[in-house]
């Protein structure tokens, strides 16, 4: 396993060892042991997968408070470009975010702990995306920042004229009101668990 270290603290990129002969390949793209040693001890208890056409943004999202969730992405086929954005109020990265190209091809995974907004647009034609959470889905914890945001302003290597958003996606809010909004939902702690 090759570990990619980020600027951002906690948040890794993991290019697995593959063995490919004339059958095809194979890989471990899951295994506890070999992710404790990094501090990813997550027991995760839900995978979520979607399949997007090329241009297609989904994010940039999070949940809050107990249902806060870390996750490990990655692409079954296609390729994306992936997006993590710091919303730790204690971090001294907060407001940051990290990219990283991630594909069926390249196989590289990004453990992105709870405490980050995520989302990703297509480059290819289509992808299909695969990731484990370390918590439930819970509608009333959610939230998230839009995708075009101009404190973040987040490259997304696309024509900006070829993404399309959800109707939901389309009217989150800007980052600048974010530290009002975690501080209003976490008030005991002010920062992501």
């Amino acid at each position: 396993m090759n570990i990619i270290q980020t600027p951002i603290k906690d948040l890794i990129v993991l290019e697995p060892i593959v063995h490919e002969d004339d059958r095809g390949y194979f890989f471990e793209s899951f295994n506890a042991k070999v992710y404790q040693p990094l501090n990813i001890n997550t027991h995760f208890v839900q995978d979520n997968q979607s399949k997007s056409s090329r241009g297609i943004l989904r994010g940039l999202h999070y949940q809050c408070g107990e249902w806060a969730q870390a996750k490990l992405v990655r692409v079954l086929s296609g390729e994306v470009l992936d997006i993590a954005v710091d919303i730790r109020l204690d971090s001294p990265t907060y407001g940051q975010y990290y990219s990283a190209l991630l594909s069926g091809e390249n196989k590289r995974q990004m453990y992105i702990p709870r405490g980050f907004a995520h989302g990703f647009v297509v480059l290819s034609e289509t992808a299909e995306f695969f990731y484990k959470c370390d918590n439930f889905y819970n509608k009333e914890s959610e939230g998230g920042i839009v995708w075009n945001d101009p404190q973040l302003n987040i490259d997304w290597q696309i024509d900006l004229s070829l993404i399309q958003v959800s109707a939901k996606d389309a009217i989150l809010p800007c980052s600048r009101i974010l530290d009002r909004f975690l501080v209003k939902i976490l008030p005991s702690t002010h920062h992501m668990p």
